[in-house]
């Protein structure tokens, strides 16, 4: 019987090294915040047998833990309300930065949402911080649907995949406000073409071209951006004037 053990035991391990390099190949895949996060708790619920995981994330403005990304086809569950920080497991795991492991939180005082967790099947948790360079940004939850306590190797490989997972999450959040702060530098550029443009043309103040593209732009609710575009259009056609067909 000792073999059949140790072949398990070794897929397993094959399973979760596979897994955390799943997550570390997020780190640099480009990918949306979104998908990212699906990506995530889909990894983490197939390597811990999970029934449900979820990732929450950190709002720095109102320091509430926000459910981000889960596979739970819950509706009860997803639509929890969001956890003040330091409230409830999850939100005292973001806070102090440490893991929270309960055999079964339908017996624990600190689990906020007990009758989801009776409606739902649900009964141990391992919840884990997402960090990074020590600063928690979000929690990684993993239930299971019996009792079951977490082994020092589970519960080692799930700090590792949230590690990774933090890292993947903060790149993704640094590229999307590079992406931000590009396309807000582009419509700047456009808007002031466009507001030159407008400004010759009517013999008009600059100042007084901008407001006009802005309310063309309130108006035709279209963006700054399409209205600039527009103006700048008719330009090049007007300077290359009409051609022979």
């Amino acid at each position: 019987m000792a073999i059949p053990d140790k072949k398990e035991t070794y897929k397993t391990y094959i399973k979760q090294i596979e897994a955390i390099s799943k997550i570390a190949n997020l780190i640099t895949s480009g990918l949306y915040l979104e998908e990212l996060l699906r990506l995530i708790v889909s990894v983490t619920a197939e390597v811990m047998n999970s029934k449900i995981c979820s990732l929450m994330l950190i709002d720095p403005e109102k320091k509430e833990l926000i459910i981000k990304a889960t596979q739970s086809i819950s509706e009860a569950y997803n639509k929890k309300p969001n956890l003040k920080l330091g409230q409830g497991i999850a939100g005292s795991v973001a806070q102090d930065n440490k893991p929270i492991f309960v055999l079964d939180i339908k017996e624990d005082s600190r689990y906020l949402n007990r009758d989801i967790a009776k409606k739902e099947g649900l009964c141990s948790l391992a919840s884990v911080p997402l960090a990074v360079k020590g600063r928690p940004i979000g929690v990684l939850n993993c239930y299971t649907s019996r009792k079951h306590k977490f082994t020092k190797q589970e519960s080692n490989v799930l700090i590792a995949l949230a590690n990774q997972a933090a890292i993947a999450i903060e790149n993704a959040e640094l590229d999307l406000r590079a992406r931000s702060a590009e396309e807000a530098l582009t419509i700047r550029k456009l808007v002031e073409r466009a507001k030159d443009i407008l400004s010759q043309e009517v013999n008009i103040l600059p100042s007084e071209a901008y407001r006009l593209i802005q309310k063309q732009s309130m108006d035709s609710r279209k963006s700054m951006r399409e209205v600039a575009e527009a103006i700048i259009l008719a330009q090049d056609v007007k300077k290359k004037g009409p051609t022979s067909g």
